[in-house]
C-alpha cells in the first residue's frame, strides 16, 4: 500500500513554471495569512525564475501544489563558498503531518551539496511553536540572534 508520502511529486521549479510558482506564492499567501500584499507581476517572477540564485520546490499531489520553499543562494566573500537562506517554507494545511515539509527540506539538502553549498539556514519566530520544533525535529540547530529591519519609506514607493 502506498504511503502518503510518496504520492507527492518534488519538482525544482525553472523559468518555465510560471504558472506552479504562482500556485506556490497563492499557497504561501494562505498559509501565512497575507492580505491585501501587492502582486509581482508576472515578467518580475519570470525574471526571479530565471536567477541562478534562486531556488524553488513545490511539492504536488497531481495538479495541486500542496507546498513549496523558497531559498536564496548567498556567495560568501571570506570563504569560496556559499550559503542557502530558505525564505519560505509551506505546507497545505491538509497534507502537514505527513513529512512533507522534510522532504522539501531533503531536496533542498541534496541540491545543495550537489552544488557545493557548505550550509542551508533559516529563521522563525520564537513564538512560532510548530515551526521551532519542525526545524529541531529534522535535525537544525538553533542560535540566538537578534533580527533588524531598516523599512524604507521612498517616495516613489509610497
Amino acid at each position: 500500500m502506498e504511503s502518503p508520502v510518496e504520492a507527492f511529486q518534488l519538482q525544482r521549479l525553472g523559468k518555465e513554471d510560471l504558472l506552479l510558482f504562482k500556485d506556490l506564492l497563492q499557497l504561501f499567501r494562505e498559509i501565512f495569512e497575507m492580505e491585501g500584499d501587492e502582486k509581482a507581476t508576472d515578467s518580475y517572477l519570470k525574471t526571479l525564475l530565471e536567477k541562478p540564485g534562486f531556488v524553488v520546490y513545490i511539492a504536488r499531489q497531481g495538479n495541486e501544489v500542496a507546498g513549496g520553499l523558497t531559498a536564496y543562494e548567498l556567495q560568501l566573500y571570506y570563504s569560496a563558498y556559499s550559503e542557502l537562506y530558505i525564505y519560505d517554507i509551506g505546507v497545505s494545511p491538509k497534507y502537514q503531518r505527513k513529512g512533507l515539509g522534510k522532504q522539501l527540506i531533503s531536496a533542498l539538502k541534496d541540491y545543495a551539496c550537489q552544488s557545493g553549498i557548505k550550509e542551508i539556514f533559516v529563521e522563525a519566530h520564537k513564538e512560532d511553536i510548530y515551526a521551532v520544533n519542525f526545524y529541531y525535529t529534522i535535525g537544525g540547530e538553533a542560535e540566538q540572534v537578534v533580527h533588524f529591519n531598516f523599512p524604507l519609506h521612498n517616495s516613489t514607493n509610497d
